[in-house]
């Protein structure tokens, strides 16, 4: 199967040498916006990628549940594949491709976990559906069949709304903003490619070339 004719030619915006002067978590946040405001469904979602002991990379998508502190905020299962990847080796990469807006946005830092607190509240405001789904599944572990899942799940319904709890062994992660690297398509593919790391407490832009 050949793909060499599948091709776009981008030309929606532009990212001038001015953006270099820009605080990179307020930009980010504005396009973010605007990629909300699109109405495209799961606007924050993005594919998280950790390394696992044996040094093999993986990569998954999970949703952005807040932006503090200069750190990206998501849940999990801490047992899952992903948190023991980022229990061996504390460091990720997100990555947003917003097609609709020809633009892709690459960070990279380090990662540890929220707060108990933190991880709590938002348990707490998930619809209860997914408070049952959390309790009942041991994330990324081998499972028999489909209907020992849905086994596991409606046994939680034993529990009064009330009563139900987070997991210990789910929570939440912060992915701290270190480098962060912001991509917009371009004609004849000279994209824009702007990227920031974090030196010193301080932000260094670079142009970097498509």
């Amino acid at each position: 199967m050949s793909l060499h004719d599948d091709r776009k030619e981008y030309q929606l915006d532009q990212l001038d040498d001015g953006a270099k002067s820009l605080n990179p978590i307020i930009l980010f946040e504005k396009w973010l916006e605007n990629y909300r405001q699109s109405g495209v469904a799961d606007a924050t979602a993005f594919a998280l990628s950790t390394v696992g002991e044996d040094g093999t990379p993986d990569a998954r998508i999970v949703l952005l549940k807040e932006l503090s502190e200069g750190s990206l905020i998501f849940y999990t299962h801490y047992s899952s594949k992903k948190g023991r990847d980022l229990a061996f080796h504390p460091q990720a990469h997100a990555l947003f491709f917003w097609r609709e807006m020809e633009r892709q946005i690459r960070i990279s830092g380090s990662v540890i976990q929220v707060p108990s607190e933190k991880s709590d509240a938002y348990f707490a405001s998930r619809p209860t559906g997914s408070q049952r789904g959390a309790m009942a599944s041991n994330q990324s572990a081998a499972v028999a069949s489909r209907s020992v899942m849905e086994e596991k799940f409606e046994a939680q319904g034993a529990i009064p709304d009330e009563a139900l709890q987070r997991p210990q062994l789910w929570g939440g992660y912060a992915l701290r903003i270190e480098r962060i690297e912001f991509w917009q398509g371009r004609p004849s593919r000279m994209h824009d490619r702007i990227a920031y790391t974090l030196k010193d407490h301080r932000w260094e832009a670079q142009r970097l070339e498509p």
